[in-house]
């Protein structure tokens, strides 16, 4: 709404990128800052990095990075883990409207669906010393990588286990548009599709809770890149506290996270998308089913 279509683009594209012109008080942070310093802890801590994705709008003022990775490791869990690959993601702005934002977490194989738990996550303003304070926060975030990874997988062996009707997962993917404002309508209307024929095989059946989270990453990835973190981050956070709170495998010793504070520009335009709102209407009646 209101933005041009962020599209996949290289490294050099956002290497290239103009680099803001603000006050005295900002701290730029360049994405190829971003970039070199990422790729360089993550090598140096025994992380190979078996795939880059960059995604950016128009003029890059909004970036973003994600990241294949393999640990160096002896944990005989990760791997032997044969689903779920780890992951590490960047949010970057020239334009000040969101802060900076990176995480590990996790990504579904098949089709490279993205899983972020909260506690995970980190916050910082362009202001004074956020060039050191980002590396180090990088930096504390790979050397929990491993942690954080085996709780999601936790998290996903316990979904397995949960069955929800197509009127539950209706009234849940209602909720995560209206009141949770994650989900757009053009992206309800990839859920409602997902839920009638699965783009990917997950391995578990359409009522499984599962299969009703890949639905709702799947359609996350339509999100823009200054949003995509922490709405993913938020859907596993209410996924959570939905289904796995009673479960207690919220990790106590996580990093803190700061809030989000993301900037949007009233002058953006909404676009009345009419299909997707009749997607929504349908998705109305399935919970009346």
């Amino acid at each position: 709404m209101g933005y041009k279509k962020p599209t996949e683009v290289s490294r050099m594209f956002l290497e290239n990128a103009s680099l803001p012109n603000h006050a005295d008080s900002y701290t730029v942070i360049s994405h190829k800052f971003v970039m070199d310093n990422t790729t360089k802890l993550l090598t140096d801590s025994g992380f190979k990095i078996t795939k880059e994705v960059f995604r950016a709008n128009q003029g890059a003022n909004v970036a973003q990075g994600i990241y294949y990775i393999t640990p160096s490791t002896l944990d005989s869990e990760i791997n032997n883990e044969s689903e779920l690959g780890m992951m590490f993601a960047w949010t970057n702005s020239y334009d000040k409207s969101i802060r900076f934002q990176c995480s590990i977490g996790a990504y579904v194989m098949v089709c490279n669906n993205g899983m972020v738990c909260g506690e995970m996550n980190f916050s910082r303003k362009h202001t004074g010393t956020a060039d050191l304070d980002i590396i180090s926060q990088i930096s504390s975030q790979i050397k929990n990588a491993e942690k954080t990874f085996k709780r999601i997988l936790a998290d996903r062996d316990n979904l397995k286990n949960i069955e929800l009707s197509k009127k539950q997962q209706a009234e849940l993917a209602g909720r995560l548009y209206y009141e949770h404002e994650i989900l757009e309508p053009t992206q309800l209307t990839i859920i409602k599709s997902e839920m009638e024929k699965a783009s990917f095989d997950y391995s578990v059946d359409q009522t499984n809770a599962w299969a009703f989270y890949n639905h709702v990453t799947h359609a996350l990835k339509k999100t823009h890149p200054r949003s995509w973190l922490s709405n993913t981050k938020e859907f596993h956070d209410f996924i959570t506290v939905e289904f796995l709170s009673n479960n207690n495998f919220t990790n106590n010793d996580s990093i803190k996270i700061a809030d989000f504070d993301v900037l949007i520009d009233e002058s953006h335009l909404v676009e009345v998308d009419f299909e997707s709102t009749f997607a929504a209407m349908e998705l109305s009646k399935m919970m009346l089913e």
